[in-house]
């Protein structure tokens, strides 16, 4: 039966990537070694997700705490699964561009050179199978930000006379002249890693640049997972400050399940080195004025937050996905959750594991 390595597997998107492609046929081979409990701290741990892969899927599961960093045990892992590998589905990182300025090194070896690491072993060993790559729109550092804006009640938005106004921003956006943060910059080194080893060594490779990745499994912290750990501040009565853009700031978001539906349709009919936008888009997105409103709704009571006019540097103000590239090579694909049903989502979810 064909392996999917699914790195990360016990975060959200790794989680929902090891279930999908179990449930489909392959046997899973997880990497993760809970690195999200030292980026944030206990509450972050994923350990209770591996536990839950470990009863879900059973013996279709083996679990290798490896840190991605280290390329000797990468290598030998790949050399003991060979051709047996029909998939390598990439998602471990150090997701934080607030956490990546503590430690810039870190965030380099993981972010980039992990990334390396597990290129060059699939091309070594398992040169065909289709390598998938969980990417995101800080490689557009704050070029988004430039463009033209209008403030309304509850929001940000663009202005309607703009081509990105129907459908959001599309990959012609360049990653250039711009701030992107020491998190943004591992990543564009690894998205643009990805994308050579697919146009020089025609490998199959896909860089998917995601906007807010949420659902019910994501182990939210302060610095990263916003809408699941604004969700777990509105159950607990945890303070929760919104900082800068007058709260007003948007994010398109896309559930897990989603995004791992499209990992599954490139893994079909893989196409070498390409990019696509992967985000929630025009049909789920919100601000953080209207996130607290909601959260305040399905928990029906108020949230503890404040407001600080400092906004996180090289933040987005405005960011939505044009998925309309993927959507043409695969017309297929569907998502399934809009910005109300992925918050339900969250919100159960949560009250069950609290």
């Amino acid at each position: 039966m064909s392996i999917a390595i699914v790195t990360g597997s016990a975060g959200l998107v790794g989680s929902a990537a090891a279930t999908l492609f179990a449930e489909r046929g392959f046997d899973i081979v997880g990497i993760d070694n809970d690195m999200r409990a030292y980026f944030f701290g206990p509450q972050a741990s994923t350990s209770w997700n591996t536990q839950q892969l470990h009863q879900r899927l059973g013996k279709a599961y083996r679990h290798h705490a490896i840190d991605i960093r280290d390329a000797e045990a990468i290598n030998r892992l790949f050399e003991q699964l060979g051709r047996d590998i029909g998939a390598v589905i990439h998602t471990a990182a150090q997701p934080s561009h607030d956490w990546a300025a503590s430690e810039p090194a870190t965030d380099f070896s993981v972010n980039a050179n992990g990334t390396l690491n597990l290129l060059e072993a699939t091309r070594r060993h398992c040169p065909t199978a289709p390598f998938v790559f969980t990417s995101t729109n800080k490689v557009y550092g704050d070029t988004p930000n430039l463009l033209p804006l209008v403030e309304t009640e509850t929001r940000w938005e663009l202005d309607p006379s703009h081509a990105y106004h129907a459908r959001g921003i599309d990959e012609s956006m360049s990653i250039d002249q711009t701030r992107h943060s020491l998190f943004g910059v591992s990543k564009v080194a690894a998205d643009v890693m990805v994308q050579e080893y697919g146009r020089y060594f025609d490998m199959p490779t896909v860089s998917f640049r995601g906007g807010c990745l949420t659902g019910p499994s994501h182990s939210g912290a302060q610095m990263h997972g916003f809408l699941a750990y604004l969700m777990r501040c509105a159950l607990t009565g945890t303070p929760y400050t919104v900082l800068g853009y007058k709260g007003k700031q948007v994010r398109d978001n896309i559930h897990a399940a989603d995004l791992v539906e499209a990992f599954w349709h490139y893994v079909q009919a893989p196409r070498p080195g390409q990019v696509y936008n992967m985000g929630g888009g025009r049909r789920s997105n919100i601000s953080m004025r209207e996130a607290i409103a909601a959260c305040q709704e399905l928990t029906s009571r108020p949230m503890n937050w404040s407001y600080q006019d400092q906004a996180r540097i090289g933040d987005h103000i405005w960011y939505i996905s044009d998925t309309s590239l993927f959507e043409s090579h695969y017309p297929g694909w569907r998502p399934r959750h809009d910005m109300a049903s992925t918050l339900a989502e969250i919100h159960d979810g949560l009250k069950k594991r609290l």
